[in-house]
């Protein structure tokens, strides 16, 4: 017996415990292994109190490992510095994974906001999150900043990059942590901490002489963060409350690599170029005004571009036996009651008062739609009753998340209500789904599919949930569509297929739905007698294509870049001629083109051809047809495209029956 374990014995004899103070019982507890199963490596046997970096220094530093930020433990992300006290199942997180992104950003905001108090000395902090492809801070600073004062501030972000400031984690009692905040006059931390009533414990988080109130998880240090930009300022309410103080909002993104961050700078400047709000201005297509908030106005050329949206949702319509209604913008608040909407969507919704009773502004189509269904008896026969509208509907939205034609207080959705037989479910949600794939087709889209589920506030029984949850899911199965499962974002009245476009610059926008309900039918009473000659209730989806007409408008705009195809554009051919003697055949070329339902101008300014060519570019004229002395004697125009291509000389008629196709076959 080696002597340590000699006096070991003599110690446990005389004290129950062994030299080091340990009892048995303890050392028992520390040379008990924990199992670690390690995704993508394997499994490893570990002590208690083994941290996750330590952990990875045991399995070798090549690797995944490596470019690990964070990890996740039994499906929690945590730090690396995090001690494992559990078998556990551990998932090492890099860049590449959308939880550590976010952890990278939100270190990143920290840093951001050390910044700020090392710079500003009397400023207040608010929050500071990740968000998708960056992060942002709100502060309260006494005197308000500039964006100019935005350079400094990451000059000195920089600086704490390189100090390479360890994060650590530190966690206090409710009480210790109020008066921590208190007396460093974090007011809004100590409002948060007040707020989080049923924590004992609060979590904070410190790098160097800052601290945050923080949950976490974030990198080990500082320095693990490689390219940090500041992008731009913005006012923020207070916790989104316009009763709130209005603070500075400092939005900024952060990389692993400057390429990255390069590259993402090169898709913010596309971007921005394709702005809606931009190009609706340059393009003369819609616009706002002070007098009515978040209350959009088309222009000319706008509206044209609408219309024929419409148009192309009417013949589609009409093709799948869908029929056209139109329903009333003001009902009585009866009727909402009886939807449910007064109970679940009040703070969204418009009042006024007509005859001393109170009535709402829609801001849903469907209940109009039951009322139109029970205006008489319906057989089974009838079914399934498929009712389409255009319906304008409006919504209360606060003024900070007003943001172009994307989101507003008014806009119109193209909705439909099918009612059904049970046993039809399966079929027209299917047939919903190749209608929405044909309109996408048509616009140059593509998309990806999301089942959501029920929310926390929701109508109806757990067993009708699961009963609408299971019908969608086995119509995506049957069709072999991929979908991903968005928990709790159903509607409050049934679970629903999202459809999310992606643009020409990757951007994802959800648009199109199908929303099967079973709990308006019961709200309204709805009947059919079917073939028993008894009463029975019908099923019934929501759903929309374009979704709302505005926002679908701006991601064209967007997608686009506003060289909308030839059907879409508001003037779709541009007659320039050469000199004035061109003049009387340029315009014969545009009325003959107007008569046949191009819509055509021309351009008899006295001004330079070149000159004129460039302008109709900028406005993303589809065809310039130019007219000089040779296009006259030949009956043809000279076809430039908006791109710059010169196709040369042209026959008209040729010309003619060439666009004409291309408008009629949309493409």
């Amino acid at each position: 017996m080696m002597y340590v374990d000699l006096i070991n014995t003599f110690a446990h004899a005389i004290f129950g415990k062994g030299a080091a103070g340990v009892t048995m019982e303890e050392k028992r507890e520390l040379d008990k292994k924990l199992k670690v199963e390690i995704k993508n490596w394997g499994s490893r046997e570990v002590s208690p109190g083994t941290t996750i970096t330590e952990l990875m220094g045991e399995i070798g530093s090549q690797g995944p490992q490596a470019a690990a930020l964070a990890a996740k433990v039994n499906g929690k992300v945590v730090d690396l510095h995090t001690p494992l006290q559990e078998n556990s199942r551990l998932e090492l997180l890099t860049f590449e994974d959308a939880e550590g992104a976010q952890v990278y950003r939100h270190t990143a905001s920290h840093v951001l906001a050390q910044a700020v108090k090392r710079l500003f000395k009397d400023v207040r902090l608010g929050i500071g999150p990740p968000i998708d492809n960056g992060f942002y801070y709100d502060f309260d600073f006494a005197t308000p900043i500039s964006s100019e004062d935005l350079e400094k501030i990451e000059k000195q972000a920089e600086q704490i990059i390189k100090e390479d400031l360890p994060l650590e984690r530190i966690e206090m009692e409710r009480k210790e942590a109020l008066e921590f905040f208190q007396k460093r006059g974090e007011g809004y931390k100590v409002e948060l901490i007040t707020d989080l009533d049923e924590e004992d414990t609060i979590s904070c988080y410190r790098q160097g002489e800052f601290w945050d109130l923080c949950a976490g998880p974030h990198l080990s240090s500082t320095g693990r963060l490689k390219a940090f930009k500041l992008l731009n300022l913005a006012g923020a309410y207070w916790r989104g409350d316009e009763g709130r103080p209005m603070l500075q909002r400092i939005y900024g993104t952060a990389f692993p690599t400057k390429k990255m961050l390069e590259e993402y700078l090169h898709f913010l400047e596309e971007a921005r170029q394709r702005d809606h709000r931009k190009l609706g201005r340059e393009l003369d297509l819609f616009s706002f005004h002070e007098e009515g908030p978040g209350f959009p106005f088309y222009h000319p050329r706008g509206i044209i571009i609408r219309r024929e949206l419409e148009k192309f949702w009417r013949e589609e319509h009409f093709k799948a036996g869908y029929q056209e209604v139109e329903t009333p913008i003001i009902l009585n608040r009866q009727l909402w009651e009886q939807s449910g909407h007064w109970d679940h969507y009040q703070e969204n919704m418009y009042f006024t008062k007509i005859d001393r009773q109170d009535y709402a502004i829609k801001p849903m189509n469907c209940p109009g739609a039951m009322l139109i269904y029970n205006t008489g008896l319906r057989s089974y026969r009838d079914l399934p009753l498929r009712i389409a509208e255009m319906g304008l509907v409006h919504r209360h939205e606060k003024s900070g998340t007003l943001h172009g034609l994307m989101r507003v207080r008014s806009f119109t959705q193209d909705d439909a209500h099918i009612f059904m037989l049970p046993e039809q479910i399966e079929d027209e949600v299917a047939a919903v789904m190749e209608l929405i794939d044909r309109f996408y087709q048509t616009f140059g889209f593509t998309y990806h599919v999301e089942l959501s589920t029920r929310p926390e506030q929701s109508m109806g029984t757990a067993e009708m949930w699961e009963k609408a949850t299971l019908a969608l899911q086995a119509v995506l199965d049957k069709k072999e569509v991929p979908y991903l499962v968005n928990p709790g974002d159903g509607a409050f009245y049934g679970p629903k297929i999202d459809f999310h476009l992606q643009d020409s610059l990757g951007r994802t926008w959800q648009c199109g739905t199908i929303q099967l309900d079973f709990q308006m039918p019961e709200k309204f009473d709805l009947n059919y007698i079917g073939a028993d000659g008894q009463k029975h209730r019908p099923a019934m989806i929501h759903r929309v294509v374009y979704g709302a007409m505005e926002r679908f408008f701006a991601l064209l705009i967007e997608h686009y870049g506003g060289a909308f195809p030839t059907w879409l554009a508001p003037l779709q051919a541009l007659v320039i001629p050469i000199t004035s003697r061109q003049h009387t055949y340029a315009a014969e070329v545009k009325t003959l083109l107007r008569r046949e339902g191009v819509r055509a101008e021309m351009d008899d300014r006295a001004e330079k051809v070149g000159y004129k060519i460039r302008e109709a570019q900028l406005q993303k004229v589809p065809y310039m047809l130019i007219a000089g002395e040779r296009e006259v004697k030949d009956g043809a125009v000279a076809v430039r495209l908006r791109s710059g291509k010169d196709l040369g000389a042209v026959p008209l008629h040729e010309f003619l029956e060439n666009v004409k196709e291309e408008i009629k076959e949309r493409r």
